[in-house]
């Protein structure tokens, strides 16, 4: 039998001439510009595919089969019969005589506050959210990147408002990818969260300087910036985008100079509590009355703005794929996290000891880590080991990757704003499942956890003066 002659591999006998015919010029700074600007005009030409005529994202239609199977708890026949009835609801548009009626989602909302007051008591047409508490904020985050960390973020935030829950989502990551997804334009940094932050430094310098005069010191002048951020509220930063119920505070790239200028008021203000700033400008400004849960997306490192965002949130949720280097990776997270703010307690709290203050205590709500991208037929016997090892902390839910999710990462949009019609029925209901199985395990905590606070806030904090909502709301 001749033996078979293979061909080398490919990086054997590569000509050198042919290599540097190949090479082009040496590049300098100027090609980073234009690099730059060629990926500006490709995410304008993606992001492009899904606007309306006025230049901005449009959300599709709903048709009677999906509102009835995913988003309102009724039979079509019913939701027809209700329709014709009700002739001052929104009885939804066909494309074709006969064809299927297609409504807009605030349609879609309309409709489920009217079987909400006129159906069923037994189904929740609404979401369980109890009265008198402010909204629960949601950090997702994690060093790694492409952990699905920005996807994982965006789906939540939309599929919480599909089931009715008023959205506020915050962009802390200057890459913007966020803010691209939902459709938002940020021309600089004073449309993103930095004059929050440093609105709340000059309000410090300003307590500062009053005790200053109080002693007979001179006050701290306040530079420009300072003083223009005294006008700015989250009203003045928040955007609407195409979803009637998810507002945004969006990032662009000039956010990152809030990483070089926070150290810097850190170094003028010791005394400044950096951390407290989004949530005290958050409850200043009645951000936390006007929605129900707010999610913060955060950069993939633990700088300041990160800070301010594990500070606020509630609930923090580290998405990570099922692979040793990103468990790994989260191990040494975790680790980072339990470093810097246990030094920030034990920095406030030697200082509030010889005050007789109380001391500062961090605390979340409920800490979990999220399996993305799961592929059951190669990670099965690793996610059961990373399982074993962080217990409850790891959620056992594990978000399996499909199709879809494949193809709305490349389409700059969500799972939930693709059209079923795109794809085969079986892959959309496939991959529609994967997110709606984490919606479900991430809204089981939620509402844990509003029950939770629920029954503090009736027992008028029994356990030890008022429940950690309260607090929030009161501060």
């Amino acid at each position: 039998m001749a033996s078979e002659v293979s061909a080398p591999p490919p990086y054997f006998n590569i000509n050198p001439d042919q290599a540097l015919a190949e090479l082009g010029a040496p590049a300098d700074t100027g090609q980073f510009a234009a690099i730059a600007g060629a990926c500006a005009r490709g995410r304008a030409d993606l992001a492009g595919r899904g606007l309306d005529e006025s230049g901005r994202k449009s959300l599709r239609l709903f048709s009677t089969w999906e509102i009835t199977r995913y988003l309102i708890p009724v039979a079509a026949a019913h939701f027809r019969r209700v329709l014709r009835q009700n002739p001052g609801l929104p009885q939804g548009r066909s494309e074709t005589e006969g064809g299927a009626k297609w409504f807009t989602l605030d349609e879609v909302l309309r409709l489920r506050a009217h079987f909400a007051a006129e159906g069923s008591r037994a189904k929740e047409y609404r979401p369980y959210r109890p009265e008198g508490l402010p909204a629960k904020l949601v950090a997702v985050a994690n060093f790694k990147g492409g952990v699905g960390k920005t996807s994982t973020a965006a789906h939540l935030a939309m599929s919480a408002a599909l089931d009715g829950y008023r959205v506020l989502v915050v962009d802390l990551d200057s890459q913007g990818s966020m803010t691209s997804i939902f459709g938002g334009r940020v021309e600089d940094e004073w449309q993103t969260v930095f004059p929050l932050l440093a609105r709340h430094y000059a309000g410090h310098l300003q307590a500062e300087n009053r005790a200053r005069q109080a002693r007979g010191e001179d006050p701290v002048a306040l530079d420009d910036t300072l003083s223009e951020a005294l006008s700015v509220t989250a009203q003045d930063l928040i955007q609407p985008t195409h979803w009637p119920n998810i507002d945004l505070i969006g990032a662009q790239l000039n956010l990152y100079w809030a990483e070089f200028q926070i150290p810097v008021w850190r170094m003028q203000g010791r005394s400044w509590k950096l951390w407290d700033a989004l949530t005290a400008m958050f409850a200043a400004d009645g951000v936390l009355d006007a929605y129900d849960l707010i999610f913060l997306d955060t950069p993939p490192a633990l700088g300041y703005l990160t800070i301010n965002g594990l500070a606020a949130a509630d609930i923090l949720l580290v998405p990570l794929g099922a692979s040793f280097l990103e468990f790994d990776s989260t191990g040494r997270f975790f680790d980072m996290l339990h470093s810097t703010f246990s030094s920030i307690e034990q920095a406030e709290n030697m200082a509030a000891r010889a005050l007789g203050r109380d001391e500062l205590n961090f605390e979340w709500d409920a800490v979990r880590a999220v399996i993305t991208r799961y592929d059951s037929a190669q990670q099965a016997e690793l996610a059961a080991l990373m399982q074993a090892y962080l217990g409850g902390t790891l959620s056992p839910h594990r978000q399996d990757f499909t199709a879809l999710i494949g193809q709305a990462g490349e389409q700059v949009s969500g799972i939930y704003e693709a059209d079923y019609r795109d794809f085969n029925r079986e892959t959309y209901v496939r991959g529609r499942e994967a997110f709606d199985a984490t919606y479900a395990a991430f809204k089981r905590l939620l509402v844990g956890i509003w029950r939770r606070d629920e029954i503090a806030a009736q027992d008028g904090g029994a356990a030890g003066g008022p429940g950690r909502a309260e607090a929030r709301q009161g501060s």
